[in-house]
């Protein structure tokens, strides 16, 4: 499974790109059931969010959703930040 983060919006305004592919990883498990839970509450349009907040768009394989802070589920956040903090 391969799961990619654009994150965009904030003060700054810069975009920031990252993914990971989940084979061979002794998590994959986990990423997997994540990525399932982002699927499910995500929306198919991205949502208004907040002044200066971020922006997200997660897409797993070939199904891309959308999220904004501060209504990040507790899956999202954590996937985002995974994906973000490891991927390439």
């Amino acid at each position: 499974m391969r799961i990619q983060v654009i994150r965009s919006g904030g003060f700054a305004g810069i975009e920031r790109r990252a993914a990971l592919d989940t084979n061979g990883r002794p998590d994959a498990f986990q990423l997997h059931a994540l990525a399932r839970d982002v699927l499910a509450a995500g929306g198919a349009e991205p949502p208004p969010g907040v002044p200066d907040g971020f922006h997200y768009e997660i897409t797993v394989d070939t199904r891309t959703v959308h999220c904004a802070d501060p209504d990040l589920t507790q899956a999202q956040h954590q996937l985002i930040r995974i994906i973000l903090k490891e991927g390439t």
